[in-house]
């Protein structure tokens, strides 16, 4: 009975009434500190990856590379992905655009931390009761995302949001709110690919963001809403009814008066624009291409294009128009189709001061200076000299049969070598020194055979040729394909007295913050005794005083030492020449191989470039000129069988003295016409004229084993030879009047050993 009773008291009931609502609410209440704990791990886990946000450099993104002339004020060109001019302190901006921005993206942005609660609710209430679409982003917010955070800016996620809004909190704690407008006005997009303020007041307007008017400062402001559809190049309209928007709330937000509102909001766009290049190249563009590849060979896209590197390079101004102007002289005495390249190295740096790559970047951007590989003719020929030079053979007393044609015994298995000069000329028996100033091909077979293609090979790779050489024996008639810049910094190491310079085009990289990342190192390498080049040099004197390059000689009287090229069908016209102050590859050629007239000729481009740089004030002597002669050594039986001679017998079955005689009066009228600038409208008419030292100047033979080939910018080679030899003067071979005028007709050498 009691518990009976106890069980019907109306306490008792009621309790029991509220345990179901105390079990709910434990529930609930589980329910929702699970909830609490799974958003927080699951926010945690969102906020696990975050990029490097305490990094100032995170949030400048792009700057551009700038190339500078040696001069390092001339620009020559911009890189960049994205146009960016980043200003340093607020007071380099229009007022106009400081409020403006706060006005039209955030005008609580002095009140809030980061994120405005405030901002979001008034977006949802404006959203859910019809008005315009409104966004709750603060500056802070979107500054994030479109640095930091850029990579996922086009997510539109609740993850996304989290991690911009934890970062704008963050940036908050670490910034001034002035810093962070700074940082957002460098960095935002306004369209036409001007990233920052400063870089779109010049695009548009043409002047510094510090001098925009209120129209103007509001027509940019009004623009990152949509870069696309409020440019005002492509939408005119669009960007005034969005430059009025952006007026309206200045007005509203009390920086500006109705006055100015009322003059500004009438005003025309009034653009100016600056015109920009998709490259980036503004001036030279062979040169500055080549140096951009430069870049990108050594560093990433991302340090080229987004790494606000200052490059100065190694052009000097002067000296490249003087290059263009030598070019395109030549240019206009060749068929349309007809190109000339020039490089020109400083041998005591190895600096490239001029570059021409072709008559016009804009109709082809292939470089005939840096990326074209063509046969290098007899030009290749010094390379054999210096060989044997460093071999202990004496070029002046050393003799070699240059009759033609030349039959070449090239050993056991192996058939006959059969070369011959230029038009079957018979030169005779001549020292080394004479076979190369009138380039003789078959002289140099025997050469070449004689001292081994190995080390031709060897001492070429060691001067400074890069390209692959196969160690056959026509290497030296210049068979295999080489650069224009690779014969002018090859040529350099002679112009030293034997050390060699890499063949640079530039001199310095800067980083974003002005710290020296690159320096070109001018040292250089001894690869060739002083001697070695010093005999060498005097030999290759005589290829522009009595042989195949007399037009090279220069007004000044400054020594010149040089060597001439052709190639097979006259495809390749080459001259490389040196004085102390450079070292000058020029070549002329079709990029779509050709046979070209024999009577093209570059050696006098060579002496018109060069003829604006050096004046008589400025001569100076090689340092190695007061080197000793190399020792010298007795040649073996064999190598004088191969070399089929043991005395001078003369030029073509004459004195040496006459084929001086005669090209001595050549020399002296290529020498006067060159003064008088004549000689040009007058080379290919004399091209078969006694007059005429240079004009003449193929090098075709002939092989009865086999023929180089070579494709397209190619450098096929073979042991047969494929084309190289020049006749330094038709009057050599024909002129009997020059025979019977000559001194003595003594069959002695001269007693000079570098007359030449």
């Amino acid at each position: 009975m009691a518990s009976r009773a106890l069980k019907n008291r109306p306490g008792t009931r009621n309790r029991r009434r509220y345990i179901p609502v105390l079990y709910i609410l434990v529930v609930f209440a589980a329910l929702i500190i699970a909830g609490c704990c799974a958003t927080y791990a699951l926010a945690s886990s969102w906020l696990q990856d975050l990029p490097d946000y305490q990094d100032a450099s995170s949030y400048n993104l792009a700057q551009k590379t700038r190339v500078y002339a040696s001069d390092g004020t001339t620009l020559l060109a911009e890189f960049y992905l994205e146009n960016r001019e980043p200003v340093s302190d607020l007071s380099d901006i229009s007022p106009y655009v400081t409020q403006g921005t706060v006005a039209t993206e955030d005008e609580r942005f002095y009140q809030h931390h980061g994120i405005d609660p405030i901002g979001i609710a008034r977006a949802v209430v404006n959203n859910l009761t019809g008005g315009s679409t409104e966004g709750a982003s603060t500056l802070t917010q979107q500054f994030v995302r479109n640095t930091v955070l850029s990579d996922e800016m086009s997510e539109q996620t609740l993850k996304r949001k989290v991690r911009e809004a934890y970062i704008a909190l963050k940036l908050e704690e670490t910034y001034s709110k002035d810093d962070i407008l700074l940082m957002y006005l460098n960095t935002v997009n306004y369209g036409s690919g001007a990233y920052g303020i400063e870089a779109a007041a010049k695009k548009y307007f043409s002047v510094d963001a510090g001098d925009l008017t209120l129209a103007q400062a509001a027509l940019l402001v009004g623009i990152p809403q949509s870069p696309t559809y409020n440019n005002p190049i492509n939408y005119p309209d669009n960007a005034i009814a969005r430059r009025n928007t952006v007026l309206a709330r200045m007005l509203s937000n009390n920086v500006i008066t109705q006055d100015q509102y009322d003059e500004a909001v009438n005003e025309p766009l009034n653009l100016k624009v600056t015109e920009t290049t998709e490259s980036g190249i503004y001036q030279y563009p062979y040169f500055t291409s080549y140096v951009r590849q430069v870049l990108l060979d050594q560093y990433s896209e991302a340090e080229v294009f987004k790494g606000g590197l200052t490059v100065t390079t190694t052009l000097d101004v002067k000296a490249q128009r003087a290059a263009e102007k030598a070019a395109a002289r030549e240019d206009k005495e060749v068929d349309s189709d007809v190109e000339a390249a020039l490089v020109a190295v400083e041998p005591s740096t190895g600096y490239i001061r001029a570059l021409v790559g072709g008559r016009d970047y804009n109709a082809n951007e292939y470089n005939l200076a840096t990326q074209a590989q063509r046969q290098a003719g007899s030009s290749f020929k010094t390379f054999t000299l210096a060989a044997a030079i460093e071999n202990g053979i004496d070029p002046n007393k050393t003799y070699v049969d240059c009759n033609s044609p030349a039959t070449i015994d090239m050993g056991e298995n192996a058939q006959p070598w059969t070369v011959e000069n230029y038009s079957g000329h018979n030169y005779g028996t001549l020292s080394l020194a004479d076979a190369f100033a009138v380039s003789s091909n078959t002289g140099f077979a025997r050469l070449v055979t004689a001292i081994g293609s190995d080390k031709v090979v060897d001492i070429a790779h060691r001067m400074g040729i890069e390209s692959d050489l196969q160690s056959v024996p026509s290497i030296t008639l210049g068979t295999q394909g080489v650069t224009v810049r690779e014969m002018a910094g090859a040529y350099a190491t002679i112009a030293t007295g034997g050390i060699q310079h890499d063949a640079v085009a530039i001199e310095k990289i800067t980083d974003a913050n002005g710290k020296t990342i690159f320096q070109a190192d001018t040292t250089g390498t001894r690869v060739i005794t002083e001697e070695t080049a010093h005999a060498l040099e005097k030999v290759m004197e005589g290829v522009v005083t009595n042989g195949t390059g007399k037009a090279a000689a220069l007004d000044s009287g400054q020594t010149v030492a040089g060597k001439t090229g052709t190639s097979q069908n006259w495809r390749d016209k080459w001259f490389v020449g040196i004085t102390p102050q450079y070292s000058v590859a020029c070549w002329e050629g079709a990029r779509e191989e050709r046979q070209m007239s024999s009577s093209y000729d570059v050696s006098d481009m060579f002496a018109d470039f060069l003829n604006q740089l050096i004046s008589s004030s400025d001569t100076e002597a090689f340092p190695m000129d007061s080197a000793s002669d190399p020792t010298w050594r007795t040649l073996s039986s064999d190598e004088q069988d191969t070399l089929g001679a043991t005395s001078y017998s003369g030029y073509a079955g004459s004195s040496y003295s006459s084929l001086s005689s005669s090209d001595s009066d050549s020399s002296s009228s290529s020498s006067s016409s060159k003064s008088s600038k004549s000689s040009r409208s007058s080379r290919s008419s004399s091209s078969d004229s006694s007059s005429s030292s240079s004009s003449s100047d193929d090098e075709s033979s002939t092989s009865s084993k086999s023929s180089s080939s070579s494709g397209k910018n190619g450098s096929g080679s073979s042991s047969g030879a494929s084309g190289a030899g020049e006749s330094p003067s038709s009057g050599g071979e024909s002129s009997s009047g020059s025979e019977s005028a000559s001194s003595g007709g003594s069959e002695e050498p001269p007693s000079n050993p570098y007359a030449r």
